[in-house]
């Protein structure tokens, strides 16, 4: 068994560019930073950010079009990708992406102020169709966190 699962709260870098495939399905892509701050050896506050790039399809891909925008902090669940092309002068890349699940508008109310009656609940923003998980505390969760 192998497990990809990748849960990030962050700070989104630019508005996401959202484009339509011939079979009409949306695909939304953006960048998110986290930061992660620590003391160094000699005394100095450190922060060092990290960029993820994000892809968000179908219906999370809508609401990203809608939404987020950039400096909006958000929740994203998804896997990791990595995928490889080849440039203009013949050399192999790699670009490594999250494939998002589930997003999460965090924040406000007043910092989403197009979220309104029929918007989501909670923020919580799931892909139609997507399949639910059902995770549930109880008595027997020996997890230590």
């Amino acid at each position: 068994m192998s497990i990809n699962k990748v849960i990030l709260v962050g700070n989104v870098g630019r508005d996401p560019d959202i484009r339509h495939l011939d079979s009409g399905v949306a695909v939304a892509t953006f960048t998110l930073a986290t930061s992660e701050n620590y003391t160094a050896k000699n005394g100095d506050r450190v922060t060092t950010t990290e960029w993820h790039n994000i892809v968000l399809w179908r219906g999370l891909a809508e609401v990203a079009e809608k939404y987020v925008r950039k400096g909006k902090q958000l929740y994203i669940e998804g896997r990791i990708r990595t995928r490889s092309y080849e440039d203009k002068e013949g050399q192999k890349k790699y670009v490594t992406e999250i494939y998002g699940d589930v997003m999460k508008l965090l924040g406000s109310r007043e910092a989403h102020p197009t979220a309104g009656p029929g918007s989501p609940a909670k923020n919580d923003i799931k892909p139609p169709l997507a399949e639910e998980n059902d995770f549930t505390d109880g008595p027997d969760d020996d997890l230590p966190f």
